[in-house]
């Protein structure tokens, strides 16, 4: 058996060769969860759009590993536009309400041409 179980969702990946997420033991480490739409595998133009897809996104993938968001311990977030930052943190709220309960977070500029508006990145543990 491998010790590494490649997570993957459908509609959602990458076009290099690389899984979606891993899980190893009870840990879940994902690649760059970005605001495409998994209907159609592309990003909108809309930058909001984005923002609310790739929280969309994150949670399909911990809920393909078997867990659930209150599962997620860290979250980098990478933005082409610092300015959507308060658009991040919209969803963010949403989908970690209690303000005493929620994961670490790490907000950063990129510049990556892979990545259109928003990209995530999560580290959970599985409870």
């Amino acid at each position: 058996m491998a010790r590494r179980e490649v997570i993957e969702v459908p509609g959602l990946g990458h076009s290099n060769p690389i899984p979606l997420a891993v899980k190893i033991g009870s840990m879940i480490f994902s690649g760059g969860i970005s605001g495409q739409d998994p209907a159609t595998g592309k990003a909108p133009s809309d930058p909001g759009q984005q923002i609310v897809l790739a929280f969309q996104n994150m949670q399909k993938i911990i809920e393909a590993a078997g867990g659930t968001t209150d599962d997620i311990a860290k979250v980098v977030v990478y933005l082409r536009d610092m300015k959507l930052r308060e658009q991040v943190n919209v969803e963010w709220v949403k989908m970690f309400p209690d303000a005493e309960n929620r994961p670490v977070r790490h907000t950063m500029p990129t510049d990556s041409p892979t990545n259109p508006g928003i990209q995530l990145e999560m580290t959970a543990v599985l409870s």
